[in-house]
């Protein structure tokens, strides 16, 4: 890449703080040790970047890739590892990894389509047949989902105070309940990925639809269709939301109030953060709370 390096919008939040300028600052020299590395021919960045930097690039016989350096957040710590756990089967392969420049090269998705571009019921389709390929039994390195747990429950009520209390009390009693109850009782552990929503299923020619950008936890299977019920992808709406419940839970043969009540407190813990609240969180808990 010959040009200076542009970095995206969404990624933008990393300027608050001392440490992410410091990220900043160093990505052209990592990019470039990353390039040279790899012998890789570098685009620009992907533009809808929020966590990490994403370029396209290719290797040095013309075979599509894709250059991540990641922003060094614990979400993200095992995410190499996740990749090869699934060895390429229903998501997209680790080709490198760096964890000193915390880099990975991953195969592109081409098209690269993402999974929201079909119409919703055609989307919870491709979701159905996916998901049972990546619940694959696993355990350390992995982050339990117990742990995280452990974590949203004593975040909670200071963001929530920290943020000028943004929702009504009932919201963030009822998560902390629902979490108290679901974390000692969940069944067999699998690999889930905390972020696996719409925009993160791409249209590939391997295969037709690839899991990109994983955030690994080890948990039942319930939880691992939180991030496509709660998630305004595939619409943003109660009755929505409570389709993708509904569907995901009956065709993956889930327990419902498992998924809803783990919809509810990752959604709620996920609400605040990088200093601002997110509505369309917060709108989904409600919905769930109150209809069900």
């Amino acid at each position: 890449m010959d040009s200076e390096l542009l970095i995206p919008d969404g990624l933008g939040w990393v300027r608050g703080t001392p440490a992410g300028r410091e990220w900043l600052a160093a990505l052209p020299d990592r990019l470039a040790a990353c390039a040279a590395h790899w012998s890789l021919r570098v685009e620009q960045p992907f533009a809808y970047a929020f966590a990490s930097l994403a370029l396209p690039a290719e290797l040095p016989d013309g075979t599509p890739v894709v250059l991540k350096l990641q922003y060094p957040d614990p979400d993200s710590v095992h995410e190499a590892t996740a990749l090869e756990h699934w060895a390429g089967v229903g998501a997209a392969q680790l080709l490198g990894h760096d964890p000193d420049r915390r880099a990975l090269l991953v195969e592109r998705c081409v098209p690269g389509t993402p999974l929201h571009a079909l119409a919703a019921d055609e989307a919870l389709d491709v979701a159905v047949g996916l998901l049972p390929r990546l619940w694959r039994p696993a355990g350390a390195p992995f982050t339990p989902l117990a742990e995280e747990t452990a974590g949203w429950v004593e975040q909670l009520p200071l963001d929530w105070d920290r943020a000028g209390r943004p929702y009504e009390r009932r919201l963030l009693d009822a998560a902390l309940g629902l979490l108290a109850d679901l974390v000692g009782s969940q069944g067999e552990q699998v690999l889930v990925n905390q972020d696996l929503h719409a925009g993160n299923v791409l249209r590939a020619t391997r295969e037709p639809w690839l899991v990109i950008d994983p955030k690994p936890l080890t948990g039942e299977r319930e939880f691992g269709v939180v991030p496509l019920v709660r998630g305004a992808e595939l619409g943003h709406s109660p009755d929505a939301v409570r389709h993708r419940l509904d569907r995901l839970s009956a065709e993956l043969g889930l327990d419902r109030e498992r998924v809803r009540g783990w919809t509810i407190g990752q959604t709620l813990a996920w609400s605040i953060g990088e200093g601002q609240v997110f509505p369309n969180q917060v709108e989904v808990v409600r919905w769930l709370l109150d209809a069900g």
